[in-house]
């Protein structure tokens, strides 16, 4: 057995056997993946085995289609079978919000080049002649669809990574992860040791309790789901072609499909689904299924008799019942684990065979290149933090395979869990009608249901109800000034005698030269792709207050952790939960903070771009003078301890002229009018001149990580420009990833969309060819099945001046 890799994957399912596959198509060809049983033993082996280009994700669309493409090659390239069924699919819609979520997806795929349409129930008919159309309105029609034997299918790929030269131990159990005093990991198994320098977590189903051993606790549940194959069904002797599987989120809950000459019923059950092995699965499990549990899945499997009648007298020959894992928001965790250094998670996938050889062709590209071709933010397994412990993942887990079939809504409220991490304003902005959704664990107000209206989520594809009293909330902010609660950023010290030059180091922008001073930095890797964004206060001469996106809290706490040099004399502390932020905006922001604050606040004295500590309602504050909303603005970083009386110290002084609460959904439509960027535009996909910040990126100052790369980028031209578009108004605004459109061809997609309340300009943010990214420019965007007119802005439709914040 080899005793020295460059990488060791520990687990032997599609997720292990497809990352081995892609490091050596990388390159990497000295990496052992070693598995307990045999290969296929855990949840892969009875996997259903279906995958579709039905996603209206924009990052796993692209995961299933590579994946589609690649099972119907893999045969051909390793001689493996793989049994590809390239029967197509349909997805059917019974409600408007359906045919709406048909729409958007179509939206996404037709910018990825899949093969998709909307078909009526005509059409799913002579499609699929036995299946009952009764209340359909329309379905999606995905022809390259199919399904294969997921065991082949993980065969081929763990063949072809031997063929390449990479290693498959099989029937040896790891039982232990530990790190050697000299950085490299060590991973113990039952027939000796393997030093390496890159681990990686494939275990699956047991995930979790390999990560307990390096002192992660993943946020993995594993839930129990059910497909049932029935007896042959007479009807499907003489069928000269197979039938395309179909996807009835409304009535059945899952899928059904043919299965050789019977036909396979999956149930994603809206009930309280099972679960196993919250306490570890046992190591000697092996290819595991449970007894069925007719009584829990019997109202879907009824309905998916009533919608497929030819089976409806026939008896059940085969149940699976078996463990898939789970996560709190059914995406995989895919990338580095928070805290370690080169120890890697690929596990979380309940749809495995889908994701899977897109899951290790990305995750293969992170860990060779230092990043992916995709926006890999979704699938982090930082995007969870200590927040997320054993009872909010396994309420989460439970609540997501409930929502598998429901309408993936944009913003689509999950509360089970909740909450989980408040401030002291939470239950006093509930009680005047915040409806909360949830960020990196805190409870942030989206908007605030006036009192004729319930408080909860309104959801839609197109403008809901909440639509109108967000623009209310806008003009607040635009007329007279607002207060919003955005505590959920992350914040983090970094503090020493070597924090600037350190900072520097990591950033594009040069620090503040000055106390008080505040700059937008980016942190770039080396090919100039941005990892993320902060906007950097300088306390002191040695002292940082570094903010970004609350998402990216552990992602750039490790980044600066891992990046400071032997010797470098820096601190890098997380105060994320130390302070509160209350943003108070608006043309009248000044006169309010100055009935509250002793603090001299006029240009000369508290300039934009700056920052300080004053005292507010009597409480120490760091106050700094920025604005995402475009209006005179000040943020409040403020104690925990001290939230409550400095919110009603402002509200109270407010009340003279016209202060009114605001949340996200607002600052949403205020930022897009100003045409600020966010994390959804500044992803590891794109350079600083693609993302059209070159000016907050200082070449001629010391090296920094990326600028090579940030060079290199800026002399041989941009692979896509980002442009902020107006849209004309149909009645629903851009939610991300639609198509963009030159002259009938695709040539972008879009990143984010608002509509801009007080302009009323429909806005969206996309990134498209250089070639088409010319102020004046005009485009169709793809939005909800339709090509609308598009025109490149030249400036912000709002205040393209930037007078507003300076005043």
């Amino acid at each position: 057995m080899k005793t020295e890799a460059q990488v060791v994957i520990v687990g032997g399912g599609i997720m292990g056997a497809s990352l081995l596959y892609h490091l050596a198509k990388e390159g990497w060809s000295d990496c052992v993946l070693v598995e307990k049983a045999e290969l296929t033993s855990g949840s892969t082996w009875h996997a259903a085995g279906q995958t579709t280009h039905s996603i209206s994700h924009l990052g796993l669309a692209k995961m299933n289609g590579y994946g589609i493409e690649l099972y119907q090659r893999l045969e051909a390239e390793t001689g493996q079978s793989v049994t590809w069924h390239g029967c197509g699919s349909l997805r059917l819609a019974y409600t408007p919000d359906e045919v709406d979520w048909l729409k958007y997806t179509l939206s996404i795929g037709r910018g990825l080049g899949h093969a998709m349409e909307i078909v009526g129930p005509d059409e799913v008919r002579r499609l699929h002649p036995f299946y009952n159309t009764e209340g359909v309105l329309a379905a999606l029609h995905t022809p390259n669809d199919g399904h294969l034997d997921p065991a082949g299918g993980c065969f081929a790929l763990a063949k072809g990574a031997r063929q390449m030269g990479a290693t498959v131990i099989r029937g040896n159990l790891v039982t232990n992860i530990e790190r050697a005093p000299d950085g490299a990991w060590r991973v113990t198994t039952e027939q000796g040791d393997i030093r390496c320098r890159h681990v990686v977590n494939a275990g699956g189903c047991y995930a979790r309790q390999i990560g307990q051993w390096v002192g992660l606790d993943l946020p993995i549940v594993n839930v129990l789901h059910h497909y049932l194959v029935t007896d042959t069904v007479p009807e499907f002797l003489e069928l000269e072609r197979e039938l395309p599987v179909v996807r009835d989120d409304h009535v059945v809950s899952g899928y059904i499909r043919q299965e050789q000459k019977s036909a396979l019923i999956g149930i994603y059950e809206k009930a309280d689904p099972g679960v196993v092995w919250l306490e570890g699965a046992p190591w000697e499990a092996e290819h595991e299924l449970f007894e069925p549990d007719y009584d829990r899945i019997g109202p879907w499997l009824e309905a998916a008799m009533g919608r497929l009648p030819v089976v409806s007298e026939l008896g059940i020959k085969r149940v699976v019942h078996g463990a898939i894992p789970d996560t709190p928001d059914g995406a995989p965790l895919l990338g580095p684990a928070p805290g370690l250094e080169n120890f890697w998670c690929a596990c979380g996938a309940q749809v495995g065979i889908a994701w899977g050889p897109g899951a290790g062709r990305y995750l293969a590209q992170w860990m060779v290149r230092g990043t992916a071709e995709i926006n890999m933010r979704s699938f982090d397994p930082r995007r969870f933090g200590p927040y997320a412990g054993p009872d909010y993942a396994l309420a989460k887990a439970k609540e997501d395979y409930r929502l598998r079939h429901e309408i993936p809504f944009p913003g689509r409220d999950r509360p089970a869990g909740r909450p989980v991490k408040t401030t002291a304003l939470y239950e006093r902005l509930k009680a005047r009608g915040a409806v909360f959704e949830e960020v990196f664990g805190w409870e942030r107000p989206a908007w605030f249901a006036p009192e004729d209206m319930a408080r909860e989520h309104i959801h839609g594809f197109r403008r809901p109800g909440w639509f109108e009293v967000a623009a209310e909330e806008c003009r607040a902010v635009r007329e007279r000034v607002g207060l919003g609660d955005f505590s959920a950023f992350a914040k983090l010290e970094v503090t020493g005698p070597d924090a600037e030059g350190f900072l520097n180091r990591l950033s594009a922008n040069r620090m503040p030269s000055r106390d008080g001073g505040i700059v937008l930095a980016h942190m770039l890797n080396e090919l100039g792709t941005i990892e993320g964004e902060f906007t950097v206060l300088r306390l002191a001469g040695d002292r940082f207050y570094l903010v970004c996106a609350a998402v990216a809290e552990l992602k750039m706490r490790d980044w600066l952790m891992q990046h400071r040099r032997d010797g470098e004399q820096v601190g890098v502390e997380n105060v994320s939960q130390d302070y509160g932020v209350i943003v108070l905006a608006g043309p009248k922001a000044r006169s309010v903070l100055a009935r509250v604050s002793d603090a001299r606040l006029d240009n000369g004295a508290f300039r934009w771009l700056s920052g300080r500590e004053i005292e507010v309602c009597g409480v120490p504050c760091r106050a700094l003078r920025v604005s995402f909303t475009g209006e005179l603005a000040w943020e409040l970083h403020v104690p925990m301890a001290g939230m409550l009386q400095v919110h009603d110290g402002l509200w109270d002084a407010g009340r003279g002229h016209g202060i009114a609460h605001f949340g996200s959904y607002a600052l949403n439509s205020l930022r897009m009018e100003k045409a600020y960027k966010t994390g959804l535009e500044l992803t590891n996909e794109v350079t600083l001149v693609e993302a059209d910040l070159m000016r907050f990126c200082k070449l001629d100052k010391d090296d920094f990580i990326g600028r090579a790369a940030t060079l290199k980028s800026q002399q041989q031209g941009a692979r896509f420009r980002a442009v902020c578009l107006s849209l004309e108004a149909a009645g629903a605004d851009c939610l991300g990833a639609e198509t963009v459109f030159a002259n009938g061809r695709a040539v972008g997609a879009v990143s984010s969309g608002a509509h801009g309340h007080h302009t009323g300009h429909s806005l969206a943010f996309a990134y498209v060819d250089p070639a088409c990214a010319g102020p004046g420019t005009a485009l169709d965007v793809m939005v909800l099945g339709e090509r609308r007119p598009a025109k490149v802005l030249a400036q912000p439709v709002f205040d393209p001046d930037n007078e507003r914040p300076r005043d």
